[in-house]
């Protein structure tokens, strides 16, 4: 066991002590309170004892009294003569006789005294003791009656009561230490597998380890998950970093490989060195792309946020990306067209959203065939949606999935592009809260759409 664990442990035993010394102790002030409280009893059945005490001396006389004072034990009747001497001899405490004197000669109402009147005219004082429970008896009769006479105190619990309080005791304090104790291992145990889960993630381990979906819903187990989750995204963006290290690799050896045979095609041939440097300007022009684009791809992803937002017009934004497209392609190219139903104003990066709409639409120009490429922009309640469409041969349905990935191409053996123009647009749209999809059209070709929120 941990340190978390004894924290855990000493902290919930010492509030059950507490808490039990705090009851406990209430209790016993309150029993100790009513044990030696003493005060004249003047409810029923001490009404009913004072009745059955004067029926006595009436028709038994005095020494059937005293056999009946000395047997009854509950209510305790207390009778005294004219003198102040009570029958059995036993002692009235002060603070009784005190309450009894009062009421006696002060002419109120009395309350729990009756007088009594014996055969012979001898006038008795008759009244009852209240008695609270685990309170002693005053002696009457046999050895309470010798205890009380000879002054000695009245007998304290007895050996079983001793006995039946201790194992009690015992038996509470065994209760609060097995609580105690399953109450900080359930906090600390998930503690524990959280910090071995840490450690191994330390050592390169993210495999999953609280995705059991029999556990409770509770705030641990929850916590667990989102440590399965977090470390799930890790993996993922390591695994992502791997393969796009590995495909920047591969893509950049290609050029590096066309520019050392230009350049050892310049030492061998120096008549056509004219030809070897227009080759390491296009390969080092290539390499430049691809490193931009590799840094566009890695700012996207690193950060979700915009640096700059603004409204714009993507009806507008479609017209200068379509007529760049037709300038470049000259007059053999695919005729492209751009069809909306008015302005659209969006918010966002006029800089970002043109590269990710450029992507798409050289993308269909390159990979669309001969035949026509539309720009279709639509509305609908909160969304607007701009639609590539082209007549190539689409994609591989298998494919649709991953074309959006880092250096896909659906053609490998096609040299031009790098297979990140989609991977950059993808980014450029989650970041202004936007998706994009691919789907092949049932006519032939392949169609892109872009989804962006409408300004409020």
């Amino acid at each position: 066991m941990g340190r978390l664990f004894w924290k855990f442990f000493l902290c919930i035993l010492l509030a059950q002590v507490a808490a039990t010394i705090g009851i406990g102790g209430a209790f016993w002030l309150r029993d100790r309170a009513r044990s030696q409280a003493i005060e004249l009893d003047h409810g029923p059945p001490a009404w009913i004892a004072l009745d059955a005490a004067a029926a006595t001396l009436k028709h038994g006389g005095v020494l059937a009294l005293r056999g009946l004072l000395g047997d009854m034990q509950r209510p305790q009747v207390f009778v005294q003569d004219s003198q102040g001497r009570e029958l059995l001899g036993r002692p009235v405490p002060p603070e009784l006789q005190a309450e009894l004197t009062r009421q006696l000669t002060s002419g109120e109402p009395r309350r729990g005294i009756r007088q009594l009147a014996g055969p012979d005219g001898e006038r008795y004082t008759a009244f009852v003791r209240r008695q609270f429970r685990g309170a002693p008896l005053a002696g009457a009769g046999g050895a309470a009656a010798h205890q009380h006479r000879s002054g000695e105190a009245p007998p304290g619990p007895g050996p079983g009561r001793r006995v039946g309080q201790v194992a009690g005791i015992v038996a509470a304090t065994l209760a609060s230490l097995l609580f105690a104790a399953l109450l900080a291992w359930y906090f600390s145990r998930p503690i524990r597998a959280l910090r071995s889960a840490f450690e191994a993630a330390s050592r390169g381990d993210l495999a999953p380890r609280f995705a059991s979906p029999g556990r409770a819903g509770d705030e641990l187990s929850d916590l667990g998950r989102d440590f399965d989750r977090m470390s799930a995204r890790l993996a993922a963006l390591m695994d992502g970093q791997r393969r796009l290290l590995h495909d920047v690799s591969h893509e950049l050896r290609s050029p590096l490989a066309r520019l050392q045979a230009a350049v050892g095609l310049a030492h061998q041939q120096p008549e056509r060195i004219g030809s070897s440097l227009d080759r390491i300007e296009r390969e080092s022009m290539r390499m430049d792309k691809l490193v931009g684009e590799l840094l566009t791809l890695s700012r996207l992803e690193a950060s979700a946020t915009l640096a700059r937002r603004e409204q714009l017009d993507l009806t507008e934004l479609a017209d200068q990306i379509a007529a760049d497209a037709r300038y470049e392609a000259g007059p053999e190219a695919p005729r492209i067209r751009v069809e909306a139903p008015g302005p659209i104003v969006v918010q966002g990066d006029p800089d970002l959203l043109w590269s990710a709409l450029e992507n798409v639409v050289r993308n269909a120009i390159r990979h669309g065939g001969n035949g026509s490429v539309r720009i279709v922009l639509q509305l609908d309640a909160q969304w607007a949606h701009l639609d590539v469409l082209d007549c190539g041969p689409g994609i591989a349905a298998a494919d649709l999935a991953s074309i959006f990935r880092p250096f896909f191409r659906s053609n490998p053996n096609k040299v031009d592009g790098h297979g990140l123009g989609l991977a950059i647009a993808q980014q450029v749209l989650a970041a202004h809260g936007g998706s994009i999809g691919a789907s092949n059209r049932e006519g032939g070709g392949l169609q892109v759409r872009l989804s962006l929120p409408l300004t409020d």
